[in-house]
């Protein structure tokens, strides 16, 4: 059973997919939530409080979910003889599907708030910057030292290039920048993109990552 911070922070979310930030009212949170508003007070201290962990606590999660690909993102398994592009691939891949679904980790990849979310902390050269950081630690160990430096600057690569993918997706279903959601509730979650155009998106960005690594082995 999730927590009341945790009940909280769903309850923005769900309310923040079917209106802007700026009519999303703190007293209909916390009856979504099923505390008080005072308890939601007492976790957040402000709306602002409010938004600001809960931006957080998508890009965390976003995060969480690049070291988990990373993890695991080719046959042989994490380690020194994995293929290291297929790790970052799978991390790329994730990113795209994950921005396509969530409108705060899309917003703090690209920059893009719009009027109807709620400004974040979190920009794309910190998040891109964290990115990177993530896969140089997955990917360096048992890499001879010689080996960092490149591997590196090939993180590097990849991760900006993703975010590439990000702001202007492959196919011929490109989305405006930033996205503008209807009025219409139905319509307010952000909309998946057919499988043809997925299916270019994750083999364009596949072609940009190999290509950052094609001078590593390993």
């Amino acid at each position: 059973m999730p927590s009341a911070r945790e009940a909280l922070l769903d309850a923005a979310y769900t309310a923040l997919l079917v209106r802007a930030w700026a009519d999303v009212r703190m007293v209909d949170v916390a009856a979504a939530a099923g505390v008080s508003r005072q308890t939601l007070y007492n976790a957040f201290g402000s709306k602002d409080g409010l938004a600001r962990a809960l931006v957080r606590r998508e890009t965390e999660t976003y995060l969480a979910g690049v070291e988990r690909e990373l993890a695991r993102g080719d046959a042989g398994g994490p380690g020194p003889t994995a293929d290291a592009a297929a790790r970052m691939t799978a991390a790329a891949t994730w990113t795209l599907r994950t921005a396509r679904a969530n409108p705060l980790v899309r917003a703090a990849l690209t920059g893009c708030w719009g009027d109807r979310l709620p400004v974040g902390q979190t920009g794309p050269t910190e998040l891109v910057g964290r990115f990177r950081e993530r896969a140089v630690a997955a990917l360096a160990p048992g890499r001879p030292r010689e080996q960092l430096p490149a591997l590196d600057a090939a993180c590097e690569t990849a991760a900006r290039l993703t975010l590439s993918c990000v702001i202007a997706p492959a196919g011929p279903e490109r989305e405006p920048e930033p996205v503008r959601w209807p009025a219409d509730v139905r319509a307010a979650v952000p909309r998946q993109r057919t499988r043809p155009a997925a299916e270019a998106e994750s083999a364009a960005v596949s072609r940009l990552v190999r290509g950052a690594f094609a001078g590593l082995t390993g």
